[in-house]
């Protein structure tokens, strides 16, 4: 489940397109772990961002602990 926050552009710097540019910008929970068994142990949180103009998007693990 993802949450956007509507309405609101963010403006960020694109790697692809080498300029800031307006981005959509999300929080993810993402499994980390590929085995079964410890898929419930390895969500994290990862906000994830669009580019608006070419598409491109990055996804940063947010706890880094």
């Amino acid at each position: 489940m993802a949450t956007t926050n509507d309405g609101v552009d963010m403006s960020e710097t694109c790697t692809d397109c080498e300029r800031d540019t307006p981005h959509a910008v999300s929080v993810e929970i993402q499994t980390e772990s590929t085995k079964q068994e410890n898929a419930e142990f390895s969500r994290e949180p990862y906000r994830v961002s669009e580019c608006q103009i070419c598409g491109a998007t990055t996804s940063t693990r947010m706890n880094n602990a």
